[in-house]
């Protein structure tokens, strides 16, 4: 559809959507899905009791056949002989192999017995056991370490190394080192070679890969590559006597880049000369320029709007614009904003987030008209931006739910699928990377509704993150229409344990539930790298100081991994942080993300700013999005709960009761022409959105 069509279509359905008669009202949704779910048999006692008893490492061998019949014998055979790798003999593993060609568990046991063979410097059973589909740089240089053991080191072995070599300007390997040098010996790592190599560390500013690069070549070259390596550790103005090449160019730049990560200000001042002295062209400004801009404005610094000005268009990004743009609302420079929103390519500036500033930046500076146009376009999308513009119009939200008959007999056969069987009896036991491993597994073999019904099979049996990885975004590859699948999106369980602790804390059950979604998808054990656990992610020491503060006993961080308890001292915590920011859940929710100390600094840049501008300018990326995404999450799980939801703007403001928005589908109707009353003048709108 041509794009000025598509902008009309647009904003008619908003109108449209203010009149019940051209919006379908979405029925008040049920919790459970309408498809009646199928169990999966989960792992008994002494079978769980042997996994566990295998990563101890204390299951002998001999009690495997006992569990030759289980859907997971060959992982329980895994598990135990993976602790014995060291030892194996070789003839054992390959017999694993071969009984379990071609399935998740023959490569997980793969690629760990070759890392153990390699170390066992046995190579003709590592090569025995390779299989041409591993990528792993690892194992592709122990291979070739192999072959270079048997005296294999043909012509086509050479030519895999030097792909070996191409393939990084990271550090490889050390199982590398031995291919490297035979190649070299046998004069097929020559200098242009190391050259481009060299070209790519330099990019990755890796001096010490530039260094050892270096020791292999023709001692005039070799000096310029060490220099090239100083220089990237120290940058000066110290380039007078380099040649005047696209190298010499290339490391200067990304050196003063990497430098304006943590001195902007140094960087800056070194660019000119250096610039003057190499030569600089606009690329190469452009990459010194942008990380000055970008490590300013992160901060919102004095001179963040002039270095983002300095930088050139055409090294512009689309996170470059954002910040632009966020640097402007800063300052309350609400004209500023508007212009950078229009300096955004189409795509970005057309995203719900960056329409709906566009339209509240229009309306601060006057444009009333423009600014209602552009909420209508903002409103048809069901996310945080477009519930806040909803709001703006005072319309109902926009959603389209959308929940595909499956039949029974289409969930029992996914259901008996045995790679889907052994994925989830995974998953009831904790492993879940590999459980993950039989889930892409069956998923590779699936069409898009067989893996839809999937995602259902798993949520029936508490895998309920499977709605978030297994919809929308897979491999790569994205499906738009799935993001309707509200209730495997944002599944719902232990919400009578949600009720009792809002009703209890005084807060709104939508809220518990969609910090759950945010912070671990329905799963209780799930466990952060910081050590945060279970549902809501509670940090121990949150939990036993909660704990403390409601008098209740505190049984250790394992406790956390217990659903009823999670949400009974997560919740608690939540009031306790609502009490002390002065009952605003957007701040209370950057503070549950990121901490007291970011949550007072930016309490105290910006005190009095508006909640929507406050957010959009939260420095942190992770905490900017998060604040969005569970306030968004929010209104969903109020009409999962209820049907209706509180209108957002009042939600981020503490507010529990007031007016509820009902949910409305936009039903389409037909493009109408559009007669434009000048032809050869295009109206203010058009200008827009060229």
């Amino acid at each position: 559809m041509h794009k000025s069509t598509l902008s009309m279509l647009t904003v008619l359905l908003a109108n449209l959507c203010a009149s019940s008669s051209a919006c379908a009202q979405t029925p008040a949704p049920a919790v459970q899905s309408a498809n009646p779910p199928v169990r999966i048999a989960t792992p008994n006692d002494a079978l769980r009791a042997a996994f566990d008893a295998a990563a101890r490492g204390t299951l002998d061998a001999s009690a495997l056949p006992a569990y030759a019949g289980q859907p997971l014998a060959g992982w329980l055979e895994y598990a135990t002989l993976r602790r014995d790798f060291a030892i194996l003999p070789t003839e054992r593993g390959g017999t694993f192999l071969a009984k379990y060609r071609g399935t998740p568990v023959a490569q997980a046991f793969r690629n760990e017995w070759l890392a153990a063979l390699a170390k066992r410097n046995d190579a003709a059973a590592f090569l025995s056991a390779w299989d041409d589909g591993i990528d792993d740089p690892s194992l592709r240089c122990a291979r070739a370490n192999a072959q270079l053991q048997l005296g294999r080191t043909d012509g086509h072995w050479a030519h895999e190394v030097q792909a070996l070599w191409r393939s990084s300007g990271t550090s490889l390997p050390d199982a590398c080192d031995a291919p490297f040098a035979q190649l070299a010996t046998q004069g097929g790592l020559d200098g242009t070679l190391r050259w481009e190599r060299f070209d790519k560390a330099a990019a990755e500013t890796q001096s010490g890969v530039i260094r050892a690069i270096a020791r292999g070549m023709e001692a005039d070259d070799a000096v310029l590559a060490n220099a090239y390596a100083a220089y990237i550790d120290a940058p000066s103005s110290g380039v007078d006597a380099w040649p005047k090449t696209p190298r010499s160019r290339l490391v200067a730049s990304y050196a003063l880049a990497k430098l304006a990560k943590n001195s902007p200000d140094r960087a800056e001042a070194m660019l000119p000369g250096i610039a003057s002295t190499l030569g600089f062209n606009e690329e190469e400004r452009g990459r010194v320029l942008y990380p000055i801009a970008l490590w300013t404005v992160a901060s919102y610094l004095p001179d963040s709007a002039r270095r983002l000005t300095a930088v050139p268009l055409s090294a512009y990004d689309a996170s470059l614009h954002e910040w632009q743009v966020r640097e402007a609302l800063s300052r309350s420079d609400w004209a500023a904003a508007l212009a950078a929103i229009r300096r955004m390519p189409d795509a970005q500036r057309n995203d719900s987030r960056w329409t709906y500033f566009a339209a509240r930046t229009s309306e601060l500076t006057g444009d009333a008209a423009g600014a209602k146009a552009l909420y209508r376009q903002a409103a048809l999308k069901p996310d945080f931006h477009g519930f806040l513009a909803a709001d703006k119009l005072e319309q109902p939200y926009a959603l389209c739910p959308w929940q595909p008959a499956v039949t029974p007999a289409a969930k029992q056969a996914i259901a008996r699928d045995p790679a889907i069987v052994r994925a989830l009896q995974l998953f009831a036991l904790d492993r879940k990377g590999w459980a993950e491993r039989e889930w892409k597994d069956a998923l590779s073999r699936y069409s898009d509704e067989q893996r839809r019904i999937a995602v259902e099979v798993a949520q029936d049996n508490g895998w309920f993150d499977r709605g978030v990885f297994g919809l929308v975004n897979v491999d790569g590859k994205r499906y738009p229409e799935e993001t309707r699948l509200y209730q495997l999106r944002f599944p719902l369980h232990h919400d009578a344990t949600i009720r009792r602790e809002a009703s209890r804390n005084n807060l709104d059950p939508a809220w518990i539930a969609a910090e759950i979604r945010a912070e671990s998808v329905f799963d209780p054990n799930a466990r952060s790298s910081a050590d945060a656990r279970g549902l809501m992610q509670v940090l121990p020491g949150t939990g036993a100081g909660v704990a403390a503060k409601l008098d209740i006993p505190w049984a250790g961080g394992q406790s956390l991994y217990n659903a009823d308890t999670n949400i009974v001292l997560g919740s608690a915590y939540l009031r306790q942080l609502m009490d002390k920011y002065g009952g605003k859940p957007y701040q209370v929710i950057a503070g549950y993300n990121a901490g007291p100390a970011p949550l007072g600094r930016w309490i105290g840049q910006r005190p009095t700013m508006d909640p929507d501008f406050w957010i959009e300018t939260i420095s942190y990326k992770e905490t900017r999005e998060y604040v969005a995404r569970v306030l968004s999450f929010s209104t969903v799980y109020d009409w999962r709960l209820n049907g209706d939801a509180l209108r957002l703007s009042e939600r981020m403001l503490g507010r529990s009761a007031g007016p509820r928005k009902a949910f409305v589908c936009p039903t389409p109707e037909p493009a109408k022409p559009v007669v434009t009353a000048s032809p050869a003048k295009p109206t203010m709108k058009e200008r827009r959105r060229k």
